[in-house]
């Protein structure tokens, strides 16, 4: 069985640098692992770093090493055309890139603690991709996986 790919937007991967614990924190520690594989977009990486660096500075070394120690995947940001062509997706337009980078990386899984912009449901059924919070993931991650692999 293939691994589960998650892709973490900004919301997902800060939570898991700066939490000692938590769905996101478990989430890097499945990565590092190697039960899951995490995607991230270049724009997730700019993001994340920015808001750490304005937040949290001190997180900046750990970030860095997550994204070694995890594998995570770098994908390229979507082309401002395939942007515009999937504009309609999600209702607020700075997510559109974040939803389009994570449908071209064929993931499993969009993982986001932005609840307010993602719980429409709507976005999942267009997007055709899983969409939850680091929690839900990891129920989902762990329902896949079963007991012997966890």
């Amino acid at each position: 069985m293939p691994r589960p790919d998650l892709f973490l937007d900004s919301s997902a991967l800060f939570a898991g640098v700066i939490s000692p614990g938590g769905a996101a924190r478990a989430l890097l520690l499945l990565a590092e692992a190697e039960l899951v594989a995490l995607t991230i977009s270049e724009q997730v990486v700019a993001e994340t770093e920015r808001a750490l660096a304005r937040k949290v500075p001190r997180a900046l070394a750990y970030y860095r090493e997550a994204l070694r120690s995890t594998g995570m995947r770098i994908v390229r940001d979507p082309s401002p055309e395939e942007v515009a062509t999937h504009r309609d997706i999600i209702a607020h337009g700075t997510d559109v890139p974040i939803v389009v980078a994570a449908m071209k990386a064929e993931v499993d899984y969009l993982v986001t603690l932005n609840r307010r912009h993602f719980d429409d449901s709507g976005v999942a059924a267009r997007s055709g991709l899983r969409i939850g919070t680091p929690g839900s993931a990891l129920t989902w991650v762990r329902d896949l996986l079963g007991p012997e692999d966890q």
